[in-house]
């Protein structure tokens, strides 16, 4: 059974910065993509970044130059730096994975997602 765990959520300041991990775990051959979105309340679940297995990154733009991401592929974990943040950036941040894995006697592609992991910024 595949598994994500994120780690590394809290509060903090603005202007401040805070790193969220995240490991997957299960019967895997091959993570594709893997990133990183936020729910605020009351509005729509957004991307905020995404690298693909080669390393190729996207950003939202209301993150770039601010927020990195980057991922082990040895460890299968995926990382967001996350800095000069603002009171905008509290939201609810989840791991987002498309991988292979194995179920049901075969292997599958799909999206698997994270229990999330709250951010606040707040003075």
């Amino acid at each position: 059974q595949v598994q994500l765990v994120e780690s590394g959520g809290g509060l903090v300041q603005p202007g401040g910065s805070l790193r969220l991990s995240c490991g997957v775990s299960g019967t895997i051959s091959r993570i594709n993509a893997m990133g990183w979105y936020r729910q605020a309340p009351g509005k729509q679940r957004d991307l905020v970044a995404i690298i693909t297995s080669d390393g190729t990154t996207n950003y939202a733009d209301s993150v770039k130059g601010r927020f990195t991401i980057s991922r082990d592929n040895a460890k299968n974990t995926v990382h967001l730096q996350m800095n000069s943040l603002k009171p905008e950036d509290t939201a609810v941040y989840y791991c987002n994975a498309d991988l292979n894995a194995f179920r049901a006697g075969d292997w599958y592609r799909s999206d698997y997602w994270g229990q999330g992991t709250q951010v606040t910024v707040s003075s």
